[in-house]
Protein backbone atom coordinates (compact mmCIF):
# COMPACT_ATOMS: atom_id res chain seq x y z
CA UNK A 1 0.00 0.00 0.00
CA UNK A 2 1.62 3.06 -1.12
CA UNK A 3 1.75 6.28 1.55
CA UNK A 4 -0.47 8.77 2.24
CA UNK A 5 -0.06 12.09 0.38
CA UNK A 6 0.91 15.11 2.92
CA UNK A 7 -2.54 16.46 2.29
CA UNK A 8 -4.30 13.17 3.18
CA UNK A 9 -2.36 13.34 6.38
CA UNK A 10 -2.60 16.23 7.51
CA UNK A 11 -6.82 16.10 6.52
CA UNK A 12 -6.37 12.62 8.89
CA UNK A 13 -4.49 14.40 11.70
CA UNK A 14 -6.43 17.65 11.87
CA UNK A 15 -9.37 16.27 14.09
CA UNK A 16 -6.62 15.08 16.63
CA UNK A 17 -4.58 18.46 16.71
CA UNK A 18 -7.59 20.31 17.43
CA UNK A 19 -9.06 17.87 19.77
CA UNK A 20 -5.14 17.86 22.22
CA UNK A 21 -5.27 21.76 22.02
CA UNK A 22 -9.06 22.16 23.25
CA UNK A 23 -8.83 19.53 25.70
CA UNK A 24 -5.78 21.49 26.58
CA UNK A 25 -6.57 24.77 26.64
CA UNK A 26 -10.56 25.53 25.68
CA UNK A 27 -11.27 28.19 22.97
CA UNK A 28 -12.43 26.51 20.64
CA UNK A 29 -12.62 29.03 17.89
CA UNK A 30 -9.06 30.47 18.80
CA UNK A 31 -7.66 26.73 19.00
CA UNK A 32 -8.95 26.27 15.09
CA UNK A 33 -7.57 29.16 13.93
CA UNK A 34 -3.99 28.16 15.50
CA UNK A 35 -4.69 24.35 14.14
CA UNK A 36 -5.34 25.93 10.44
CA UNK A 37 -1.85 27.64 10.44
CA UNK A 38 -0.20 25.04 11.75
CA UNK A 39 -1.17 22.82 9.12
CA UNK A 40 -0.45 25.66 6.81
CA UNK A 41 2.94 25.40 7.91
CA UNK A 42 3.28 21.74 7.27
CA UNK A 43 1.77 22.02 3.82
CA UNK A 44 4.39 24.49 3.23
CA UNK A 45 7.93 22.79 5.13
CA UNK A 46 7.20 19.14 4.89
CA UNK A 47 7.40 18.54 1.26
CA UNK A 48 10.80 20.10 0.66
CA UNK A 49 12.04 19.56 4.33
CA UNK A 50 10.46 15.90 4.68
CA UNK A 51 7.85 14.76 6.93
CA UNK A 52 9.24 15.03 10.63
CA UNK A 53 9.13 11.87 12.82
CA UNK A 54 5.97 12.86 14.56
CA UNK A 55 3.69 14.79 12.82
CA UNK A 56 1.59 14.85 15.34
CA UNK A 57 3.06 16.22 17.89
CA UNK A 58 5.16 18.80 15.48
CA UNK A 59 1.29 19.94 14.28
CA UNK A 60 0.50 20.00 18.51
CA UNK A 61 3.69 21.97 18.52
CA UNK A 62 3.16 24.16 16.47
CA UNK A 63 -0.19 24.78 16.85
CA UNK A 64 0.43 25.37 20.94
CA UNK A 65 2.62 27.86 20.10
CA UNK A 66 0.23 29.94 17.81
CA UNK A 67 -2.35 29.67 20.23
CA UNK A 68 -0.35 30.49 23.03
CA UNK A 69 0.17 33.85 20.94
CA UNK A 70 -3.65 34.21 19.49
CA UNK A 71 -4.46 34.04 23.44
CA UNK A 72 -2.42 36.36 25.00
CA UNK A 73 -3.52 39.01 22.01
CA UNK A 74 -7.24 37.85 22.89
CA UNK A 75 -6.52 38.54 27.02
CA UNK A 76 -5.49 41.79 26.11
CA UNK A 77 -8.63 42.80 24.13
CA UNK A 78 -11.26 40.82 27.11
CA UNK A 79 -11.48 40.42 30.44
CA UNK A 80 -10.90 37.39 32.31
CA UNK A 81 -14.32 36.44 32.61
CA UNK A 82 -15.11 36.59 29.10
CA UNK A 83 -12.85 32.77 28.85
CA UNK A 84 -15.13 30.88 31.84
CA UNK A 85 -17.34 29.27 29.90
CA UNK A 86 -14.52 27.58 27.23
CA UNK A 87 -11.90 27.49 29.85
CA UNK A 88 -11.33 23.94 31.58
CA UNK A 89 -12.33 24.18 35.30
CA UNK A 90 -9.86 23.29 37.90
CA UNK A 91 -10.75 20.10 38.52
CA UNK A 92 -9.35 19.19 34.83
CA UNK A 93 -6.31 21.04 35.14
CA UNK A 94 -4.38 17.77 35.91
CA UNK A 95 -5.38 16.64 32.23
CA UNK A 96 -2.38 15.22 29.87
CA UNK A 97 0.03 18.12 28.22
CA UNK A 98 -1.98 18.61 24.41
CA UNK A 99 1.58 16.56 23.03
CA UNK A 100 0.89 13.87 25.32
CA UNK A 101 0.61 10.75 23.45
CA UNK A 102 -3.01 9.28 23.70
CA UNK A 103 -6.27 7.73 21.72
CA UNK A 104 -6.79 10.62 18.88
CA UNK A 105 -10.18 8.75 18.71
CA UNK A 106 -11.10 9.96 21.95
CA UNK A 107 -10.79 13.89 20.94
CA UNK A 108 -12.26 13.28 17.59
CA UNK A 109 -15.65 11.24 18.91
CA UNK A 110 -15.39 14.61 21.22
CA UNK A 111 -15.59 16.68 18.52
CA UNK A 112 -17.58 15.24 16.52
CA UNK A 113 -20.27 15.34 19.60
CA UNK A 114 -19.55 19.20 19.71
CA UNK A 115 -19.94 20.16 16.51
CA UNK A 116 -23.14 18.17 16.72
CA UNK A 117 -24.11 20.26 19.61
CA UNK A 118 -28.03 20.34 20.39
CA UNK A 119 -27.80 24.30 19.91
CA UNK A 120 -26.53 24.37 16.33
CA UNK A 121 -29.33 24.41 13.61
CA UNK A 122 -28.19 21.50 11.18
CA UNK A 123 -26.81 23.09 8.32
CA UNK A 124 -24.43 24.60 11.22
CA UNK A 125 -23.79 21.01 12.84
CA UNK A 126 -22.97 19.59 9.05
CA UNK A 127 -20.60 22.78 7.79
CA UNK A 128 -18.53 22.78 11.67
CA UNK A 129 -18.33 19.23 11.70
CA UNK A 130 -16.71 19.07 8.07
CA UNK A 131 -14.32 22.50 9.07
CA UNK A 132 -13.44 21.24 11.93
CA UNK A 133 -13.08 17.28 12.07
CA UNK A 134 -13.13 16.77 8.43
CA UNK A 135 -10.20 19.34 7.77
CA UNK A 136 -12.00 20.88 4.82
CA UNK A 137 -11.89 24.52 4.11
CA UNK A 138 -14.17 26.72 4.35
CA UNK A 139 -14.29 27.68 0.50
CA UNK A 140 -14.89 23.31 -0.39
CA UNK A 141 -17.13 23.50 2.34
CA UNK A 142 -19.58 26.26 0.52
CA UNK A 143 -18.39 24.99 -3.14
CA UNK A 144 -20.19 21.70 -1.99
CA UNK A 145 -23.23 22.80 -0.75
CA UNK A 146 -23.17 25.58 -3.34
CA UNK A 147 -23.23 28.58 -1.26
CA UNK A 148 -21.52 31.69 -1.20
CA UNK A 149 -18.28 31.29 0.45
CA UNK A 150 -19.19 34.58 2.78
CA UNK A 151 -22.08 32.49 3.79
CA UNK A 152 -20.31 29.43 4.83
CA UNK A 153 -17.72 31.36 6.72
CA UNK A 154 -20.67 33.33 8.86
CA UNK A 155 -22.38 29.79 9.20
CA UNK A 156 -19.40 28.03 10.74
CA UNK A 157 -18.74 31.17 12.85
CA UNK A 158 -22.10 31.54 14.16
CA UNK A 159 -21.92 27.98 14.79
CA UNK A 160 -18.79 28.63 16.99
CA UNK A 161 -20.18 31.26 19.05
CA UNK A 162 -23.30 29.39 20.36
CA UNK A 163 -21.14 26.71 21.40
CA UNK A 164 -18.87 29.59 23.05
CA UNK A 165 -22.08 30.95 24.52
CA UNK A 166 -23.97 27.43 25.71
CA UNK A 167 -20.66 27.42 28.13
CA UNK A 168 -20.35 23.42 26.60
CA UNK A 169 -17.25 22.24 27.72
CA UNK A 170 -14.88 19.80 25.74
CA UNK A 171 -14.90 16.72 27.98
CA UNK A 172 -17.31 13.50 26.99
CA UNK A 173 -20.74 13.84 27.81
CA UNK A 174 -22.71 11.48 30.64
CA UNK A 175 -23.61 8.21 29.54
CA UNK A 176 -27.77 9.36 28.74
CA UNK A 177 -26.29 12.89 26.66
CA UNK A 178 -23.93 10.97 24.81
CA UNK A 179 -26.26 8.53 23.26
CA UNK A 180 -28.76 11.06 22.48
CA UNK A 181 -26.03 13.17 20.75
CA UNK A 182 -24.92 10.06 18.61
CA UNK A 183 -28.05 10.12 16.72
CA UNK A 184 -27.32 13.84 15.61
CA UNK A 185 -23.73 12.37 14.88
CA UNK A 186 -25.28 10.07 12.75
CA UNK A 187 -27.67 11.41 10.81
CA UNK A 188 -24.67 14.47 10.02
CA UNK A 189 -22.44 11.86 8.57
CA UNK A 190 -25.48 9.68 6.92
CA UNK A 191 -26.78 13.61 5.03
CA UNK A 192 -22.84 14.25 4.12
CA UNK A 193 -22.22 11.32 2.51
CA UNK A 194 -26.06 11.30 0.82
CA UNK A 195 -24.59 14.75 -0.94
CA UNK A 196 -21.42 13.31 -1.78
CA UNK A 197 -22.59 9.91 -3.00
CA UNK A 198 -25.28 11.82 -5.34
CA UNK A 199 -24.84 16.02 -5.19
CA UNK A 200 -28.27 17.22 -5.39
CA UNK A 201 -27.06 20.35 -7.68
CA UNK A 202 -23.61 19.64 -8.63
CA UNK A 203 -22.70 19.44 -12.22
CA UNK A 204 -20.62 16.01 -11.38
CA UNK A 205 -22.74 13.01 -9.48
CA UNK A 206 -20.23 11.87 -7.05
CA UNK A 207 -18.62 14.65 -4.95
CA UNK A 208 -15.48 12.16 -3.65
CA UNK A 209 -14.35 14.63 -1.12
CA UNK A 210 -17.76 14.44 0.50
CA UNK A 211 -18.60 10.33 0.33
CA UNK A 212 -14.95 10.25 1.17
CA UNK A 213 -15.20 11.95 4.56
CA UNK A 214 -17.99 11.26 5.48
CA UNK A 215 -16.51 7.13 5.79
CA UNK A 216 -13.43 8.65 7.17
CA UNK A 217 -15.48 10.29 10.43
CA UNK A 218 -17.66 7.27 10.45
CA UNK A 219 -14.72 5.09 11.11
CA UNK A 220 -13.50 7.70 13.52
CA UNK A 221 -16.99 7.10 15.32
CA UNK A 222 -16.56 3.17 15.15
CA UNK A 223 -13.36 2.80 16.39
CA UNK A 224 -14.65 4.88 19.37
CA UNK A 225 -17.81 2.94 19.74
CA UNK A 226 -16.72 -0.36 18.16
CA UNK A 227 -19.49 -2.73 19.67
CA UNK A 228 -21.77 0.17 18.62
CA UNK A 229 -24.63 -1.97 16.24
CA UNK A 230 -25.84 1.43 14.71
CA UNK A 231 -22.35 2.75 14.12
CA UNK A 232 -21.78 -0.63 12.21
CA UNK A 233 -24.72 -0.63 10.18
CA UNK A 234 -24.02 2.95 9.08
CA UNK A 235 -20.38 2.51 8.19
CA UNK A 236 -21.91 -0.96 6.36
CA UNK A 237 -24.35 1.00 4.15
CA UNK A 238 -21.47 3.64 3.34
CA UNK A 239 -19.26 1.14 2.18
CA UNK A 240 -21.68 -1.03 0.26
CA UNK A 241 -23.11 1.96 -1.22
CA UNK A 242 -20.17 3.82 -2.13
CA UNK A 243 -18.48 0.48 -3.32
CA UNK A 244 -20.72 0.91 -6.91
CA UNK A 245 -19.59 4.45 -7.77
CA UNK A 246 -17.14 3.31 -10.62
CA UNK A 247 -19.93 1.69 -12.40
CA UNK A 248 -22.41 4.23 -11.66
CA UNK A 249 -21.72 6.33 -14.70
CA UNK A 250 -20.28 6.07 -18.04
CA UNK A 251 -17.67 7.34 -20.01
CA UNK A 252 -19.60 10.34 -20.54
CA UNK A 253 -20.60 10.84 -17.26
CA UNK A 254 -24.11 9.94 -18.14
CA UNK A 255 -25.78 8.11 -14.86
CA UNK A 256 -25.94 3.96 -14.81
CA UNK A 257 -28.79 3.09 -12.65
CA UNK A 258 -28.25 0.32 -10.58
CA UNK A 259 -30.03 -2.79 -12.67
CA UNK A 260 -27.78 -2.07 -15.38
CA UNK A 261 -24.11 -1.21 -14.02
CA UNK A 262 -21.30 -3.04 -14.84
CA UNK A 263 -21.04 -5.68 -11.30
CA UNK A 264 -17.12 -6.71 -12.34
CA UNK A 265 -16.49 -3.09 -11.57
CA UNK A 266 -18.07 -3.12 -7.87
CA UNK A 267 -15.56 -3.03 -5.39
CA UNK A 268 -15.50 -6.35 -3.95
CA UNK A 269 -13.26 -5.32 -0.82
CA UNK A 270 -15.80 -2.98 0.45
CA UNK A 271 -18.85 -5.14 -0.35
CA UNK A 272 -16.96 -7.69 2.11
CA UNK A 273 -15.92 -5.13 4.90
CA UNK A 274 -19.44 -3.66 4.80
CA UNK A 275 -21.40 -7.36 4.57
CA UNK A 276 -19.33 -8.35 7.23
CA UNK A 277 -19.97 -4.97 9.50
CA UNK A 278 -23.93 -5.54 9.17
CA UNK A 279 -23.52 -9.10 9.78
CA UNK A 280 -22.20 -8.52 12.88
CA UNK A 281 -24.22 -5.83 13.96
CA UNK A 282 -27.13 -7.58 13.17
CA UNK A 283 -26.59 -10.47 15.29
CA UNK A 284 -26.93 -8.07 18.23
CA UNK A 285 -30.32 -8.16 18.29
CA UNK A 286 -31.18 -4.37 17.75
CA UNK A 287 -31.85 -3.66 14.10
CA UNK A 288 -32.10 -0.25 13.72
CA UNK A 289 -32.28 1.90 10.78
CA UNK A 290 -28.96 2.20 9.67
CA UNK A 291 -28.60 -1.39 10.06
CA UNK A 292 -31.52 -2.68 7.98
CA UNK A 293 -30.46 -0.25 5.40
CA UNK A 294 -27.20 -1.80 5.07
CA UNK A 295 -28.55 -4.80 4.96
CA UNK A 296 -30.96 -4.13 1.95
CA UNK A 297 -27.63 -3.01 0.16
CA UNK A 298 -26.12 -6.12 0.70
CA UNK A 299 -28.79 -8.51 -0.64
CA UNK A 300 -28.15 -6.03 -3.54
CA UNK A 301 -24.47 -6.25 -3.96
CA UNK A 302 -24.32 -9.91 -3.27
CA UNK A 303 -27.20 -10.22 -6.29
CA UNK A 304 -24.12 -11.54 -9.13
CA UNK A 305 -26.79 -9.25 -11.86
CA UNK A 306 -30.12 -7.38 -11.45
CA UNK A 307 -32.40 -10.45 -12.59
CA UNK A 308 -30.73 -12.37 -9.79
CA UNK A 309 -31.58 -9.76 -6.75
CA UNK A 310 -33.76 -11.01 -3.89
CA UNK A 311 -36.62 -9.15 -3.95
CA UNK A 312 -38.73 -11.01 -1.69
CA UNK A 313 -35.94 -10.55 0.92
CA UNK A 314 -35.67 -6.70 0.08
CA UNK A 315 -39.50 -6.34 0.55
CA UNK A 316 -39.13 -8.11 3.86
CA UNK A 317 -36.39 -6.01 4.84
CA UNK A 318 -37.96 -2.89 3.83
CA UNK A 319 -41.46 -3.91 5.89
CA UNK A 320 -39.06 -4.05 9.09
CA UNK A 321 -37.76 -1.24 8.37
CA UNK A 322 -40.64 0.97 7.94
CA UNK A 323 -41.32 -0.10 11.31
CA UNK A 324 -38.45 1.03 12.93
CA UNK A 325 -38.20 4.24 10.54
CA UNK A 326 -41.80 5.27 9.51
CA UNK A 327 -41.07 7.74 7.02
CA UNK A 328 -42.38 8.49 3.45
CA UNK A 329 -38.99 7.58 1.92
CA UNK A 330 -38.62 4.37 3.35
CA UNK A 331 -41.86 3.96 1.61
CA UNK A 332 -41.23 5.00 -1.44
CA UNK A 333 -38.87 2.12 -1.76
CA UNK A 334 -41.16 -0.10 -0.53
CA UNK A 335 -43.03 0.52 -3.28
CA UNK A 336 -40.60 -0.78 -5.64
CA UNK A 337 -39.73 -3.51 -3.89
CA UNK A 338 -43.84 -4.65 -3.68
CA UNK A 339 -43.34 -3.93 -7.31
CA UNK A 340 -41.16 -6.26 -8.34
CA UNK A 341 -42.57 -9.06 -5.94
CA UNK A 342 -46.11 -8.61 -6.66
CA UNK A 343 -46.30 -6.33 -10.15
CA UNK A 344 -46.12 -2.68 -11.17
CA UNK A 345 -49.93 -2.18 -10.05
CA UNK A 346 -49.16 -3.45 -6.37
CA UNK A 347 -46.27 -0.53 -6.35
CA UNK A 348 -48.39 1.98 -8.09
CA UNK A 349 -51.77 1.73 -5.09
CA UNK A 350 -48.90 1.69 -2.58
CA UNK A 351 -47.05 4.85 -4.10
CA UNK A 352 -50.59 6.61 -3.58
CA UNK A 353 -50.16 7.24 0.06
CA UNK A 354 -46.50 7.72 -0.53
CA UNK A 355 -47.59 10.96 -3.07
CA UNK A 356 -50.37 12.09 -0.44
CA UNK A 357 -47.60 12.58 2.03
CA UNK A 358 -47.07 16.46 2.73
CA UNK A 359 -43.30 15.97 3.21
CA UNK A 360 -43.01 14.27 -0.35
CA UNK A 361 -45.38 17.10 -2.47
CA UNK A 362 -42.18 18.51 -4.47
CA UNK A 363 -40.03 15.42 -4.41
CA UNK A 364 -39.06 14.35 -8.04
CA UNK A 365 -38.08 10.97 -6.90
CA UNK A 366 -41.95 10.04 -6.03
CA UNK A 367 -42.38 10.57 -9.82
CA UNK A 368 -39.83 9.31 -11.07
CA UNK A 369 -41.28 6.31 -9.61
CA UNK A 370 -44.35 6.57 -11.00
CA UNK A 371 -42.79 6.82 -14.73
CA UNK A 372 -40.88 3.34 -13.71
CA UNK A 373 -43.64 2.08 -12.61
CA UNK A 374 -46.00 2.79 -15.51
CA UNK A 375 -43.18 1.85 -17.44
CA UNK A 376 -43.24 -1.71 -16.19
CA UNK A 377 -46.92 -1.46 -16.43
CA UNK A 378 -46.60 -1.24 -20.27
CA UNK A 379 -48.21 2.40 -20.17
CA UNK A 380 -45.91 4.05 -22.14
CA UNK A 381 -47.40 7.27 -22.78
CA UNK A 382 -48.07 8.13 -18.76
CA UNK A 383 -44.32 7.09 -17.88
CA UNK A 384 -43.41 9.40 -20.50
CA UNK A 385 -45.15 12.35 -19.51
CA UNK A 386 -44.23 11.49 -15.76
CA UNK A 387 -40.14 10.79 -16.58
CA UNK A 388 -40.44 14.58 -18.06
CA UNK A 389 -41.90 16.33 -15.12
CA UNK A 390 -39.55 14.48 -12.48
CA UNK A 391 -36.83 15.64 -14.91
CA UNK A 392 -38.05 19.34 -14.77
CA UNK A 393 -38.70 18.87 -10.64
CA UNK A 394 -34.94 17.61 -10.07
CA UNK A 395 -32.26 20.18 -9.00
CA UNK A 396 -29.81 17.20 -10.37
CA UNK A 397 -28.05 17.74 -13.46
CA UNK A 398 -27.17 14.56 -13.86
CA UNK A 399 -30.16 12.69 -12.79
CA UNK A 400 -32.14 15.32 -14.96
CA UNK A 401 -30.13 14.16 -17.77
CA UNK A 402 -30.88 10.84 -17.18
CA UNK A 403 -34.95 11.23 -17.05
CA UNK A 404 -34.77 12.96 -20.20
CA UNK A 405 -33.05 9.91 -21.56
CA UNK A 406 -35.58 7.46 -20.14
CA UNK A 407 -38.28 9.59 -21.33
CA UNK A 408 -37.16 9.53 -24.67
CA UNK A 409 -36.68 5.91 -24.63
CA UNK A 410 -39.82 5.38 -23.23
CA UNK A 411 -41.20 7.34 -26.24
CA UNK A 412 -39.74 5.77 -28.62
CA UNK A 413 -39.54 1.87 -27.96
CA UNK A 414 -43.23 1.79 -25.90
CA UNK A 415 -43.62 -0.80 -23.58
CA UNK A 416 -41.69 -3.10 -25.32
CA UNK A 417 -38.78 -1.54 -23.77
CA UNK A 418 -37.61 -3.63 -20.41
CA UNK A 419 -36.70 -0.72 -17.71
CA UNK A 420 -33.93 -0.39 -16.39
CA UNK A 421 -34.34 2.28 -13.39
CA UNK A 422 -34.12 1.03 -9.56
CA UNK A 423 -34.72 3.18 -6.79
CA UNK A 424 -32.76 1.72 -4.69
CA UNK A 425 -30.01 3.34 -6.13
CA UNK A 426 -30.59 6.09 -8.90
CA UNK A 427 -34.48 6.25 -10.19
Amino acid sequence: MSEPSTEDLLRALASQVLGALVRRYGHFDLAEDAVQEALLAAATQWPSQGWPDNPRAWLITVGSRRLTDLLRAEQARRRREDDVAVRVLPEDYLAAAADAPREPEDDSLILLLLCCHPELTLPSQIGLTLRAVGGLTTTEIARAFLVPEPTMAQRISRAKQRIRDSGARFRMPPHDELVSRLGAVQHVLYLIFNEGYTSTSASTLHRKELAGEAIRLTRVLHRARPDDPEVMGLLALMLLTEARTAARTGPDGALVPLAEQERSLWDGDAIVEGTGLVTTALTAGRPGPYQLQAAIAAVHNEAGSADATDWPQILALYDLLLRVADNPVVALNRAVAAAMVHGPRAGLTLLEDVAADPRMKRNHRVVAVRAHLLEMAGEAADAVEHYRLAARMTTSPAERRHLEERAEAAASSGADRAPGVSVEDDT
